[in-house]
């Protein structure tokens, strides 16, 4: 079946409800900032009143909305035991968008801030999830507040881009929906660079709220065409800020084991797929050497993506999930999995907390 075009997306009764209608228990701005180029605001919603605090964080040029299925699964349906805190970061959606360089350890700052805004202060009290450039927000956050941090999870994140063929190439691709003519093609060269074909031509897997979409890539086109349709909350300047901060990352060898020391390396998980075009699979596996045992670049990664150290799927300290096949937006393809994954993690810390007294 043929991809739905934008002007088809549009007239799909799914699509008014693309962006589900998530009630959240406390929701605003933060004044963040105010001695470093501040202030500015950022925009919050904390959902669920459970006592484990989960921080997700976001990645390039995308909004709180896009964590959904997961502030739906942890936040909602399991609300009595999980607190999740999404937020807009700098550059994007209801955030302010200021006009000055940006960097992933500022943007972890604005984070640190909300946290800070909403009372989640406590020793070993958050639960930060990073997906892509918000892998590296984490990162930087395990260097600012390693005590706060119960469990600490990268997903298709890096801690340094020694190869960027992916990475440009769907920078390109997001850029490009800034230029009016070909929408339906520039949709589509986002949606394969951050999904697997086979998610994208399956039935669409979400609860719908009058009608499902053909197809996974149908759903994810109409929230790219939800986007585009709001340049207030999606513009060129943010987003190329932000991906300027994503370029220009870097946590060496030896940054990466002062978080595994001082955060724990049993309560960190990194999640990779082998497939990931947009930020490669031997990125994830230098971030996870790193953290392990302050391993670095080997030489034997190459510009297709291969991993060819032996040392990839041997088990350690560091939780690892590394999918054969898998492409960059694990917590869509594998919501189930990724849950899974993530409360168990959570029910470690906790443990760890426990027999550690604190």
């Amino acid at each position: 079946m043929a991809p739905l075009t934008a002007e088809e997306l549009l007239q799909h009764p799914e699509y008014p409800h693309t962006i589900w209608d998530l009630k959240p228990q406390q929701q605003g701005k933060a004044s963040v900032a105010k001695d470093r180029g501040g202030p500015l605001n950022i925009a919050y919603e904390v959902h669920g009143k459970g006592h484990r605090h989960l921080v997700w964080c976001m990645g390039l040029g995308g909004m709180k909305y896009a964590w959904q299925r997961q502030t739906k699964d942890f936040a909602h349906t399991k609300g009595h035991l999980y607190s999740s805190l999404v937020t807009d970061n700098r550059g994007i959606g209801a955030s302010d968008k200021p006009k000055s360089r940006y960097s992933t350890s500022e943007m972890a700052k604005d984070i640190v801030e909300v946290i800070d805004h909403i009372g989640w202060t406590g020793k070993r009290e958050l639960h930060v999830i990073g997906i892509s450039m918000g892998g590296m927000i984490a990162q930087e956050m395990a260097m600012l507040i390693p005590d706060r941090i119960c469990t600490l999870s990268f997903v298709s994140t890096a801690s340094q881009l020694f190869r960027t063929t992916g990475f440009v190439e769907n920078l390109w691709n997001r850029a490009n929906l800034f230029i009016p003519k070909s929408l339906d093609a520039q949709i589509d060269g986002v949606k394969k660079n951050l999904y697997t074909q086979q998610w994208l031509d399956a039935p669409d897997t979400l609860e719908p709220t009058v009608q499902a979409f053909p197809t996974n890539g149908d759903r994810f086109a109409a929230n790219e065409l939800w986007k585009r349709q709001h340049p207030e909350y999606f513009g060129k300047a943010g987003f190329m800020l932000q991906a300027i901060a994503a370029g220009w990352h870097h946590k060496s060898p030896e940054q990466l084991q002062q978080i595994a020391k001082n955060v724990g390396k049993k309560r960190i998980m990194v999640v990779h797929g082998t497939g990931d075009r947009m930020l490669t699979f031997p990125l994830g596996v230098v971030l996870w050497r790193g953290l392990e045992r302050g391993g670095g670049v080997t030489g034997k990664e190459n510009w297709l993506g291969v991993e060819e150290e032996g040392d990839v799927w041997e088990e350690g300290e560091i939780e690892k999930h590394f999918i054969k096949g898998q492409g960059h937006v694990l917590p869509a393809e594998m919501r189930e999995e990724f849950r899974g994954w993530v409360e168990g993690l959570v029910e470690r810390g906790i443990q760890l907390n426990e027999s550690g007294g604190v």
